[in-house]
């Protein structure tokens, strides 16, 4: 006696068009957000703001170096302090003589954080260096806008 059913069962095939949408949405997400994390904006730094200037475009390999209100130096979204800054510096600038770096004061930092950055960077023998300052909106003429990054006229 046979009790087992017989049924006209197709055998499973699967769906490979959804797979591949699904794929292609984890790439595109992940792509996009890698690309938005690899400039490195610390939220604590308020640039001032330029009316000459354009958009920056983060460029491959570039550093960028925050500087905050209280002199506190960022890099890589940590805090360095100067001696290992011109360790780390020193070493790019090995590697690549035309090391990128783009300096991010705060509007409110003493002229005197700034200035230590930049003879870190003489020290070491960076020359290119670009200071970002935030774009100033119509009307307003406060530092420290929430605006995107502009890198300044040459």
């Amino acid at each position: 006696m046979n009790l087992r059913r017989r049924l006209n069962q197709e055998p499973l095939a699967i769906q490979l068009a959804p797979m591949i949408d699904v794929i292609m949405f984890l790439l595109t997400f992940f792509f996009v957000t890698w690309n938005l994390s690899r400039y490195e904006l610390d939220l604590d730094v308020k640039t001032p703001t330029a009316r000459a200037g354009k958009p920056a475009r983060p460029t491959a390999g570039e550093v960028v170096v925050n500087v905050r209100t209280t002199g506190e130096v960022t890099l890589n979204r940590r805090t360095v302090d100067k001696a290992e800054l011109e360790s780390i510096l020193s070493e790019l600038v090995k590697i690549d003589p035309n090391q990128i770096m783009v300096l991010r004061v705060d509007g409110d930092a003493a002229y005197k954080h700034a200035m230590a950055v930049i003879d870190i960077c003489r020290v070491v023998g960076l020359k290119n260096i670009a200071f970002a300052a935030s774009r100033e909106e119509p009307g307003s003429s406060s530092g420290g806008s929430s605006a995107p990054p502009v890198a300044p006229a040459p």
